[in-house]
């Protein structure tokens, strides 16, 4: 199929980048000739999926010209690997040849890589060939680390790359080197093939019409998840603001408003109603405000990050506690909503702004020194790359955020998937969380670039450089009690980057470390199996402990960490009072916002 050429390609576009028709209102426009690098910036990021070339040469360059400057290292590397090939071969004489029990020394996997883990991976010669692509594995990563010199991002990025590269080829993810998929073709008659076939065409048919892979189509927002009752109460050109319905005859005094992520959709905190944290606290006997962020277009490309502080937190603080009769009100910040939330909260504090209670912040980081693998695609010039991106289309688009926590989990996300919707036939399992998670949200050029320059590149929340109002913020200023909650396996805000709020607020923090990820150990109702967390209060006057010894002393408690946050919540949440009714309405929950694509 044919595509239209990109806007940014077609020659009207680049003549009038080449006579300086851009706006002029960008903060970052800089004349003529700004626009036309920008324009070829955002060109060639359309060709390499906005990964900056310079940025991957860069960190090869440096991995390889300091491997050249040490020889020791190359001798080792030479050596490791005629020993490993002489691993593999005797391993795989002595199991042929004569018929030895070679199990104890097999080279295993690591313990999240499930590939190789069916029996019929130890049957020659598909033992011969998942063994040798292990100690190919084990190579590679010796090879990438440790190089005297090398600058520990190109470490980090040339490492990835790596295994990117390695992972693309492994045996596991071709029919003819799969002994699993070997076995459902004969099984099959290859009747599995057909059904991969018709997956594949399915996806490529969402992919032509701008929707990701394998989108639920048995989860509608409104019908089966987002379904807790409520109005949408306040609405501006960035926010709409639901109040949920009260469900006891008495509330807390003191009411509840949710930031969320803007760069998913809010309802990952409403899903189907066994899986709805909303629901949960509505039935404990709290009011429950929540945020949800409009999708931006290309008219909304000059909000800033401190719109989003001020359409988004500040208006919803605003009207939440006029709405409920109080002069407080405790604020729960998830992922970049916790981010915002930190900002917004030290800013009141600066202020003299005391309406926060309390402040809850869920796989959220303030410290972005160590933000875990999504600082491979953040340096100066890869946001660059995607800064010409955004400046062309005025926000960065839903596909370039997939794509990036696609590859940090590509064995799960995109191989295995691969594998077994393609070549096994399978149909995917959907349930509510992925029906979120293919329901991705734009972000505004000028803000996302503020974000990734400020935070993520600049780290200046942390290190007391963020203006608010020509004013430096500072999380020191926070007094109110935190409840921090950080998730074990979290590749996106690791849990021990969020346990640094620990030494950059001056205020009473409880820490709670859950099993699961980013989203799955945050969305962790009562009643499910295998779920624990450990949960300690740390108060100003004690000494600080770091994560490591933390984690060897802390009690482990078996089951969701819900109750125990609500345990937390009911102390700083008032007496109990009859329930406000909605004073306005704009419509039922869930609103107009979180249905725009």
């Amino acid at each position: 199929m044919n595509k239209p050429l990109p806007e940014l390609a077609k020659p009207e576009r680049l003549a009038s980048a080449w006579l300086g028709k851009s706006s002029s209102a960008d903060p970052y426009y800089h004349g003529t000739a700004d626009s036309l690098d920008r324009a070829y910036h955002a060109l060639l990021g359309r060709m390499t999926a906005t990964l900056s070339p310079a940025s991957l040469w860069l960190a090869y360059f440096d991995w390889l010209i300091h491997l050249q400057m040490s020889p020791s290292k190359q001798q080792q590397l030479w050596e490791e690997a005629w020993k490993k090939y002489a691993q593999w071969a005797v391993l795989q004489s002595r199991e042929i040849l004569f018929g030895e029990d070679v199990e104890r020394e097999r080279i295993f996997p690591l313990p999240q890589d499930k590939r190789f883990t069916a029996e019929t991976w130890k049957q020659w010669p598909f033992d011969a060939l998942s063994q040798g692509f292990l100690l190919t594995q084990q190579w590679w990563h010796r090879a990438t680390t440790g190089v005297i010199g090398v600058s520990r991002h190109h470490e980090d990025v040339v490492t990835f790359v790596a295994r990117q590269l390695l992972d693309m080829l492994a045996p596991s993810n071709h029919l003819l080197t799969n002994p699993v998929a070997l076995q459902a073709t004969v099984r099959e008659g290859g009747m599995n093939l057909v059904r991969g076939a018709i997956n594949w065409w399915k996806d490529a048919g969402n992919y032509a019409t701008g929707l990701p892979p394998g989108v639920p189509d048995n989860f509608h927002v409104g019908e089966q998840v987002a379904i807790t009752p409520g109005k949408v109460v306040y609405r501006n050109r960035l926010i709409e603001l639901i109040q949920y319905t009260p469900t006891t005859e008495k509330v807390h005094a003191c009411p509840i408003l949710f930031v969320p992520a803007w760069i998913m959709k809010y309802y990952i905190l409403d899903l189907s109603p066994d899986n709805s944290l909303v629901r949960f606290l509505v039935s404990q006997g709290y009011t429950v405000f929540m945020i949800s962020w409009k999708n931006p277009g290309p008219e909304d490309r000059e909000l800033t990050l401190d719109d989003y502080r001020t359409l988004g937190v500040m208006a919803a603080i605003d009207v939440a506690t006029s709405l409920s009769g109080t002069s407080k009100i405790n604020a729960v910040g998830y992922c970049l909503g916790g981010t915002l939330l930190a900002i917004a909260a030290a800013t009141m504090a600066r202020d003299g702004d005391d309406r926060l209670e309390s402040m809850s912040m869920f796989a959220a980081q303030v410290d972005f020194k160590e933000p875990g693998e999504l600082s491979l695609f953040i340096d100066e010039s890869q946001i660059a790359m995607l800064e010409a991106g955004m400046w062309d289309t005025g926000y960065l688009n839903t596909r370039q955020m997939a794509g990036a926590f696609q590859l940090l989990r590509s064995n799960d996300l995109i191989w295995s998937r691969r594998l077994n919707q393609y070549v096994l036939g399978q149909a995917e399992a959907h349930n509510d969380l992925a029906a979120w998670n293919s329901d991705a949200t734009r972000m505004p050029y000028r803000m996302h670039s503020e974000y990734l320059r400020h935070l993520f590149l600049g780290n200046d929340l942390a290190e007391g450089r963020f203006r608010v109002g020509g004013r430096t913020v500072a999380l020191t200023d926070i007094r109110v009690p935190i409840f921090a909650v950080g998730t074990l396996t979290d590749h996106v805000a690791p849990w021990r980057s969020v346990f640094k709020i620990h030494l950059l607020t001056d205020t009473e923090v409880t820490f709670l470390l859950t099993s699961g990820g980013h989203n799955a150990g945050v969305i962790s109702p009562p009643g499910r199996q295998n779920r624990s967390y450990q949960i300690v209060t740390h108060h100003p006057n004690e000494p600080y402990t770091d994560p490591g010894d933390w984690q060897c002393v802390a009690l482990t408690h078996e089951g969701s960490w819900w109750p125990a946050w609500e345990t937390w919540l009911a102390v700083r949440s008032g007496r109990s009072v009859p329930p406000p009714a909605p004073q306005r309405s704009l419509g039922d929950a869930p609103g107009a916002y979180v249905l725009t694509t």
